[in-house]
């Protein structure tokens, strides 16, 4: 859902052309027993096999990639610190496989900071002690055996000693040693890391005692037979752990953080620094990246800042060598950004920001329907302490009454008697129920709180009102992730191994942020400097100057949801400037319609403009079905989906004649065109008609609004989000399905047309395998290759561990290969390794309550269009005088007819014919999509590209 830089896609394809297969080969290699490898003087010296700093046998190593020397791989860690939010889990799968795809060894360090600075020396200490408890038989074991001194090594160094070992035995079925696992997913993800290994543990000390090499073939502590048909592990005590391919595996649609994260206070202090700093160069780690908030990647900088001094440190304290000091002379930082609030400066979102947005809106959608039937007021209070991005955009998602944010107190010195005027306003016309949400950090123009309970007093004394308050609470920071929080990370997380990969001593530490649809870097001291700016000003009590360090969306917003919910006599503009502005829905209903409606409609209210909605398209216009739409009337179309005003594909065309008449019989000033593909080409025919028909020489705007994301020179439409959340909780429950049965593949439908965008953004979104698209199509060599696939990636698979797979495919990517074709090949070729299902979403896709971003992007895109039609519109006033005479004063520009779109970080009004000259007029979509690059990236990451290979790729 975010385009990234051409330069990270083209290094990504080069390394994985350069050894599409390493992955898959590693994992060959681990898997055969010393005994049957070639060892002939000619073959020995193509491997040369050697140690790296943790003791990794060099055969594990990706020769050639830009990601690492032949001897010396990039290793990369990934921590999650401060606190939680949705989406992290996303970024740490994305940076693991990225890294593994680039051929680095990846890390996963549990517990945030804390855990770089407690390392393993817990976990070591623990199984000294064991190991070295008095035996009543023989003495301790050297420490390479398969004993509890074995469990202390650091993973990989286990992987070198369980293949040195195993001439005498061969591997049991089921327990991969190379880079696909490293046996720590599941307990990860079950979040059982911290249990304790009785059974494990009975079996080690056994071992120990017998001086025997474990049978059970795991390289891992406490994994003996003893421990159940399975084995049991332990990650106690253990914070750096490397982690392979499927160790990240269902980890997308998870909440939280599944390593886990913790304030450290140790870490402030450089004490805490060089023992964090000693533990990634005895893991030979010189990558880090780093998601959380401004605490987290100041801490990640500052690590980063005294790198030389703390090597240099350690190396006069003997704690490393002089080789790894030289080794490790620089460490590589990038700041992923998780945080709920949404505060950081430089980027539009954070990671989290949108899952909490979903939780309340729904919490504030259902409150809405009490507060209606009681006619009560209530208040809503949401996190923020210096950032009121969660209240603006509730309130505006959700149609309140009137927000309270950190960054612009009310006006007033009293703001008590300036919210009741608001609010009396609202009742005065009619209105049931009373919504006030508020910021945590809320304050008044003196810098004094103000919170819920204070609300609620001013509600019942001055208004009377029944008043509930209600505070939300960690609930915001619960839940799966929706459909952005799982894309956004995942498009940074790639962007942030490039970054580290490419980074030199001399670069700045970045961090990855968004512009609109642009993934950014941002120097990352410059935006922790920027965000904290923004408290200093409140402190300040300059609200104007920290209004401006967020982002221009968030002044957007605001401004938004100060037109939709005022009504305020001062802010209409004089009566011979008000203008009678249509409104109308023209092709297949999508998520935000409504919304954009109502924004449109309050706009018109609030600056004494008349709002006519045309209802069901240009057949309803032709119809005479025209009507004004109240203030009141709208208020709850915020929430509800499809099209109110109703609407069809039939085009202007159909009697254009009758059209224009229409236009000149309502005295329409202005036009709205809210839908997609359809919804453009009927701006554009009665553009290109403007000089047969004067009545069509008004400004005309058009807003993007379908599921298929179809319109030329847009990144976005509306309903585009709404749909990919449908899909990804129908996949989330067919995946579900699918894994129970542990070896099922199933290939879901996708709505679209001839756009993939539905399909390309949703196997992103939910980790599908395979992606089929109209803009790629399919052909009979394309399947063979991806059942290959399916084999191989199955046969990899641990004995009775195998996943459900998701292949995602768009409705018309090939007449001939339909969903029940494809479906019954799977089936065919699966055979004894896997089955195969289908399921098609179809209209699911178009229904159901918009999405919070569709509902605010509806609102700050209709302000834009609604500011646009005034620019380029005639007063009435000035048509007058024209009446009668061959000359009419009228709007007959190529700019006063165009689409809002959203081109990378901008947003930019296309002329009609600008969009016409990028349009595919057969198949009805943009000749170029920018999405283009995420089907490789969706197929990479699920493993068709980034883990099996083959000959022919």
């Amino acid at each position: 859902m975010a385009e990234m830089d051409q330069k990270t896609i083209d290094n990504t394809k080069a390394d994985v052309a350069k050894n599409p297969g390493h992955v898959e080969k590693d994992q060959l290699e681990a898997l055969t027993p010393a005994a049957s490898r070639p060892d002939t003087p000619t073959q020995t010296e193509k491997v040369q096999v050697t140690k790296d700093e943790e003791g990794i046998p060099s055969a594990f190593t990706l020769p050639g990639a830009q990601g690492g020397s032949a001897d010396k791989p990039k290793k990369i860690a990934v921590l999650t610190s401060g606190g939680d939010s949705a989406g992290m889990n996303a970024a740490v799968r994305a940076v693991v496989r990225m890294g593994i795809a680039r051929g680095c060894h990846a890390y996963i360090i549990r517990e945030g900071w804390e855990g770089l600075v407690r390392g393993n020396t817990e976990y070591h200490e623990t199984v000294a002690s064991t190991a070295n408890t008095p035996q009543t038989s023989q003495p301790a074991t050297p420490a390479l055996s398969r004993n509890a001194s074995f469990a202390a090594l650091p993973p990989s160094q286990r992987l070198a000693a369980a293949t040195k070992g195993a001439s005498s035995r061969n591997r049991k079925s089921g327990q991969p040693y190379g880079p696909l696992t490293f046996g720590f997913g599941d307990l990860l993800k079950d979040g059982a890391g911290e249990g304790e290994d009785e059974a494990g543990a009975a079996a080690d000390l056994a071992l120990h005692q017998s001086g025997e090499p474990s049978t059970s073939g795991s390289e891992y502590p406490g994994s003996g037979t003893a421990g159940g048909a399975d084995g049991q592990k332990t990650l106690k005590g253990m914070y750096i752990v490397r982690v392979g391919w499927d160790d990240v595996r269902g980890w997308m649609g998870e909440g939280g953080t599944l390593i886990g994260s913790s304030r450290c206070p140790a870490f402030r202090t450089r004490e805490g620094r060089l023992k964090a700093a000693e533990n990634l160069i005895h893991f030979g780690i010189d990558c880090l990246a780093v998601c959380g908030g401004d605490g987290s990647l100041t801490g990640a900088d500052k690590l980063r800042g005294e790198w030389p001094s703390l090597v240099k440190e350690l190396l006069e304290k003997k704690r490393i060598t002089k080789d790894q000091a030289e080794t490790f002379a620089h460490l590589n930082i990038v700041g992923l950004v998780g945080s709920i609030d949404n505060d950081m400066a430089m980027t539009d979102l954070t990671i989290g920001g949108i899952t909490a947005l979903h939780r309340i809106c729904e919490a504030i959608d259902s409150i809405s329907s009490t507060a209606s039937s009681h006619s009560r007021a209530f208040v809503v209070e949401v996190m923020g302490r210096h950032c009121g991005w969660l209240s603006l955009l509730a309130g505006i998602a959700t149609g309140a009454d009137y927000v309270f944010i950190p960054e612009q107190p009310p006006k007033s010195a009293r703001w008590e008697e300036e919210m009741c005027e608001v609010l009396r306003a609202h009742r005065r016309v009619g209105k049931r129920k009373s919504i006030v949400i508020v910021a945590e950090g809320a304050l008044d123009r003196n810098l004094n709180p103000i919170k819920g309970e204070d609300i609620k007093d001013v509600l019942v004394k001055q208004l009377g009102l029944d008043t509930r308050v209600t505070t939300l609470g960690h609930t915001q920071r619960g839940g799966k992730p929706c459909a952005w929080d799982r894309i956004l990370p995942t498009v940074q997380g790639v962007e942030a191994v490039e970054t580290l990969l490419s980074a030199t001593p001399t670069t700045p530490s970045y961090m990855i942020g968004i512009s609109e649809n642009k993934i950014t870097r941002v120097p990352l001291l410059e935006a922790v400097a920027q965000t904290q700016a923004v408290a200093t000003a409140i402190e300040a009590k300059d609200f104007d100057k920290a209004i401006s360090y967020r982002d221009p969306e968030f002044a957007e917003s605001l401004q938004a949801f100060i037109a939709s919910s005022t009504l305020d006599e001062r802010f209409k503009v004089p009566q011979e400037k008000r203008l009678r502005v249509g409104i109308i829905h023209v092709g297949a209903p999508a998520g935000g319609m409504n919304a954009a409606t109502r924004q449109a409609v309050r706009y018109c209210v609030a600056r004494g403009h008349t709002p006519l909605a045309i209802h069901n398209g240009f057949e309803g216009l032709l119809e005479d079905n025209v009507q004004e739409l109240s203030w009141l009337r709208v208020d709850n179309w915020t929430t509800r989906g499809g099209s109110e005003l109703g609407t069809n594909r039939t085009l202007p065309d159909a009697n254009l004649g009758g059209v224009a008449a229409a236009f000149q019989s309502h005295a329409f000033d202005a036009l709205l065109i809210i839908g997609g593909f359809e919804a453009w080409h009927a701006l554009q025919i009665m553009e290109t008609a403007r000089s047969n028909y004067p009545s069509f020489q008004i400004p005309m705007c058009h807003l993007p609004a379908t599921l298929s994301n179809n319109v030329p020179l847009t990144d976005f439409s509306l309903g585009s989000d709404t749909s990919l959340n449908a899909l990804i909780d129908a996949c989330d429950a067919i995946k579900q399905s699918a894994s129970a049965s542990r070896n099922r593949v199933f290939v879901v439908e996708t709505q679209g047309g001839m756009s993939g965008y539905i399909a390309t953004l949703g196997a992103l979104a939910v980790g599908g395998v395979l992606c089929y698209t109209p803009e790629d199509g399919i052909s009979l060599d394309l399947l063979r290759k991806d059942v290959e696939f399916l084999k191989k990636r199955y046969e990899l698979d641990a004995h009775g561990k195998s996943e459900g797979r998701l292949v995602i495919k768009s409705e018309k990517s090939s007449k001939v290969y339909t969903t029940e074709v494809l479906t019954n090949i799977l089936k065919e070729e699966g055979k004894d390794l896997f089955d195969a299902r289908s399921a098609s979403l179809g209209h699911t896709l178009q229904g159901g309550t918009p999405s919070p971003l569709d509902r605010t992007r509806a609102a700050r895109l209709t302000l834009r269009c609604m500011q646009f039609l005034e620019e380029h519109a005639v007063s009435p006033s000035l048509k007058a005088p024209y009446k009668g005479r061959n000359k009419v004063l009228t709007s007959n520009t190529p700019k006063s007819a165009a689409s809002i779109t959203i081109q990378g970080s901008q947003i930019i009004f296309a002329p009609v014919a600008d969009v016409l000259k990028a349009a595919d007029m057969k198949n009805r979509t943009g000749k170029e999509t920018w999405w283009k690059d995420m089907k490789a990236l969706a197929e990479l990451l699920g493993g068709r590209t980034g883990l099996v290979g083959n000959d022919e790729q």
